[in-house]
């Protein structure tokens, strides 16, 4: 990575200065503006000071103790004292080679790998997924793939929702109201069918509830009909969730729901209240936290487990087995005080050493500025979400395909694959492109529109990119052979240097979304070099250029542009189509 590379450099020149180097790279950073170079070192400043000297001076120190002549031009001095640094353009040739040639685009592995488990989606199991996953699900899985392909062991699991109340209130249903042909029929939509009514029902009328709770209180205690009624629910439901995460591309490596955690809670209730991180209040066992109004509940009185209580026993056996250096919980905002309590309990039991982050996100919006609901004010169905925007990326693509000059060049087939494509990663990328913290507008038009920061922007870019090889009738063996001509890449347009440079960002935008596990980090550098390569392709000639050497340059560029889009919308989940 060039900024690596850059504050590497300047960690030695630091050091000449200061006894702290390290604290003062953050301060180099992307120009916002290209007149005061590509890279900007803010440095000169803040140490100066500390030194009790003139900035300007103290930014001349730097420039002399930096080793800057083998990939930046000469070094300036602006205003009180930035340090303006522009990469040589011969450099950035020999880097987009050696990137063009590489599996990894240029981006390595890094030097400290971590072990990350990364908790995401956890829907409850006897309920239909809806509009409410989509974020948990396709946030944690970006994050997942990322961490991966940057060296780190990730464990993606997921914590489903497959002990709680809803299944008191199917196994009450299915007492109660069955209907046994449709259950036969269709097992799930019967069963979400039940959960429906019943949960009407026990809105309605306090008995039905309490009824209810009996049901779940006889399953979580062992009573035989009902484990034997949960057992058989349960594969049909997480055989319906495992064909929406097929839809969207998701996998996990394990799947422990809250049932598997259950014989540990009794245990680590009588552990803690032992130890004394618990203590009895008011009949329950509480957790009292210093600074927290309100204790942490971890048994009720009249016996019964809680949330917490299991996320707890989670914690604990995630630390036992997997040891990781990192744990992720890609959970909505309303949680927040819920993980401020988690993670302040795991401190108590000596989880001191590993990073615990609540990774929260806003909320999916109508355009009337709600939470996005159907007419009838039902939560939206995620299959349905998924159904209507493959529908409509399949009107887009056939009117752009059969828009074009000679007519059709798909299949019905391949128009399909092509919709599922476009309309699905329309899903996620609409998504992923904002910042997670905050509420968004859900739009199927803007999320499917042709241009802007779009998924469907980034897909018809890729599908433009490789238009050109099959339009100039070149192979991968061709290619391979322009790889292996020394200095094969030459920078000596503006177009083409901007295209270079952005291409060589890859790596700092993947690191980005590291630092503060933003996805939108990635979205935003796909979409700016995704305009980068709109500009190169307008000013800089590939097939008609004027010299072989010049075309092959800009071919292979072309091909880098071409890995990298679909290499970034990959890490994302969203998958690349050939043609549109």
């Amino acid at each position: 990575m060039i900024l690596q590379l850059i504050q590497n450099r300047f960690l030695d020149a630091l050091a000449t200065l200061t006894d702290e180097p390290q604290v003062y790279l953050d301060l180099i950073r992307v120009s916002q503006n290209p007149k005061f170079g590509d890279y900007q070192a803010n440095i000169a400043m803040p140490l100066a000071k500390k030194l009790g000297r003139a900035p300007r001076d103290v930014a001349a120190a730097l420039i002399a103790a930096l080793k800057w002549q083998d990939f930046l031009e000469q070094p300036e001095i602006a205003g009180p004292g930035f340090i303006n640094l522009k990469i040589r353009p011969d450099w950035l040739a020999e880097q987009a080679e050696s990137a063009e040639k590489d599996d990894r685009l240029g981006v390595k592995q890094t030097d400290s790998p971590r072990t990350w488990v990364i908790d995401f989606s956890a829907p409850n199991v006897a309920k239909p997924m809806h509009v409410g996953h989509i974020r948990s699900t396709v946030i944690g899985n970006s994050l997942s793939r990322i961490l991966r392909f940057l060296g780190n062991t990730v464990i993606a699991d997921n914590h489903l929702g497959d002990w709680g109340t809803q299944f008191g209130m199917i196994i009450y249903g299915f007492r109660h109201y069955l209907d046994e042909a449709a259950y036969a029929e269709n097992p799930v939509q019967e069963l979400g069918r039940l959960y429906r009514y019943v949960r009407q029902q026990a809105d309605a009328d306090p008995a039905i509830m309490s009824e209810v709770l009996q049901e779940t209180s006889k399953l979580h205690h062992g009573d035989a009909d009902n484990r034997k009624l949960w057992s058989d629910f349960l594969p049909f439901c997480i055989a319906d969730i495992d064909r929406i995460y097929k839809r969207l591309g998701v996998t996990f490596d394990t799947t422990l729901g809250e049932s598997f955690y259950n014989d540990r809670l009794a245990p680590l209730v009588a552990r803690f209240e032992k130890d004394g991180v618990a203590r009895e209040s008011e009949g329950a066992v509480c957790i009292f936290l210093e600074g927290q109004e309100t204790p942490m509940l971890i048994r009720k009185k009249d016996g019964a487990f809680l949330y917490a209580t299991t996320d707890l026993a989670t914690l604990e056996y995630r630390q036992e087995t997997w040891h990781p250096d990192a744990i992720l919980y890609v959970v909505d905002v309303r949680q927040t005080l819920h993980f401020k309590q988690l993670f302040q309990v795991a401190r108590m039991m000596g989880m001191t050493d590993t990073e615990l982050q609540h990774v929260r996100f806003g909320t999916v919006l109508g355009e009337d500025g709600r939470p996005f609901k159907t007419r009838s004010g039902d939560t939206v169905g995620l299959e349905s979400l998924l159904d209507e925007a493959e529908k409509r990326a399949l009107t887009i693509v056939s009117a752009n395909d059969d828009s074009k000059s000679g007519g059709r060049t798909l299949t019905d087939e391949e128009r399909l694959d092509v919709a599922r494509k476009v309309g699905i990663g329309a899903l996620i990328y609409a998504d992923l492109s904002q910042n997670r913290e905050s509420d968004y507008v859900f739009s199927y038009d803007k999320m499917l529109a042709m241009n802007g920061n779009t998924a469907t922007y980034m897909q018809y870019a890729y599908a433009r990119v490789r238009s050109i090889f099959a339009k100039g009738e070149i192979t991968e063996d061709d290619l391979a052979a322009m790889r292996a001509v020394p200095n094969a890449i030459v920078i000596t347009e503006p177009a083409e240097r901007d295209l270079a440079l952005t291409l060589l960002r890859f790596g700092e935008a993947l690191q980005g979304v590291v630092k503060e596990y933003r996805p939108n980090q990635l979205t935003a550098y796909l979409y700016e070099l995704a305009n980068r390569y709109s500009s190169f392709f307008e000013q800089c000639p590939v097939l008609r250029a004027e010299e072989d050497a010049t075309r092959r340059s800009r071919l292979l560029l072309c091909d880098l542009t071409a890995k990298t889009i679909r290499k970034g919308l990959e890490l994302l989940g969203i998958e690349t189509v050939e043609r549109m």
